[in-house]
């Protein structure tokens, strides 16, 4: 597929941290209860793709879910992330990318009970987000 922002794999490695570059353009995920950015938030923030700068969600639809990332129930918009299936660990999950650069960015899972307006809970690597007000 081709994104708003493409830049080669040197590009993309000389621009973000090797944890990033593992999570974002490798689909890799940071270790659970690592990210500063895991506990709901107070404060209006805007969380942007750490890897092109695409506003992704925001404070209103992120909630505390206990699991180890940062949680959202919806994106800021539906064509700001795209959905990619992924059968990598031996089931099927909803991967979670940035539409403008491609980038991972987590999961989406659905019916687990949530109390939010979705009952969806897209599972962010915190690595993946860039938050500002």
């Amino acid at each position: 597929m081709a994104y708003e922002v493409q830049k080669t794999e040197d590009e993309w490695r000389a621009e973000l941290s090797p944890q990033e570059y593992h999570v974002l353009r490798e689909a890799g995920t940071e270790r659970a209860g690592t990210s500063p950015l895991e506990h709901a938030d107070d404060r209006p923030y805007v969380y942007q793709c750490r890897a092109c700068g695409a506003e992704l969600f925001e404070t209103a639809t992120k909630f505390d879910a206990h699991c180890g990332w940062p949680a959202f129930y919806a994106p800021l918009a539906e064509d700001r992330v795209e959905y990619i299936e992924d059968r990598s660990l031996g089931q099927v999950r909803t991967e979670v990318r940035c539409s403008r650069c491609g980038s991972h960015l987590g999961h989406l899972f659905t019916g687990e009970g949530f109390p939010t307006p979705t009952d969806q809970r897209y599972c962010i690597n915190g690595v993946a987000l860039r938050r500002v007000s």
